[in-house]
């Protein structure tokens, strides 16, 4: 997933997944993750300041046996009320089931 996302936004790569903001479903034989990055030792200073917008935002991805990880979208700015609810791309079900991916405090 992370590659998938650095593949989406090569000018990060020095990334990984936010501690306790990740979140892993299936529907049917799709996979779906959500989660937010943050950078990681050895990170450009270009990335650290990309990172301070770029990073507040949950991003999706899909997972499928014929394609792997995928980089679907990232949250709107402003985030939506509903959190991953208002994402199109991921099911309606698996939102409710993430209880609509709510941030860390």
């Amino acid at each position: 997933m992370t590659g998938s996302y650095q593949r989406a936004f090569p000018r990060f790569g020095h990334v990984r997944p936010v501690p306790q903001q990740f979140f892993y479903g299936r529907c049917g034989d799709v996979g779906y993750a959500a989660t937010r990055f943050e950078a990681t030792p050895g990170a450009t200073q270009e990335e650290l300041v990309g990172m301070q917008d770029e990073g507040s935002a949950t991003k999706y991805f899909r997972f499928t046996s014929a394609g792997g990880w995928t980089y679907l979208t990232s949250d709107a700015f402003p985030r939506g009320a509903h959190g991953c609810r208002d994402v199109p791309q991921i099911p309606e079900a698996l939102a409710a089931v993430w209880g609509d991916c709510p941030l860390a405090r």
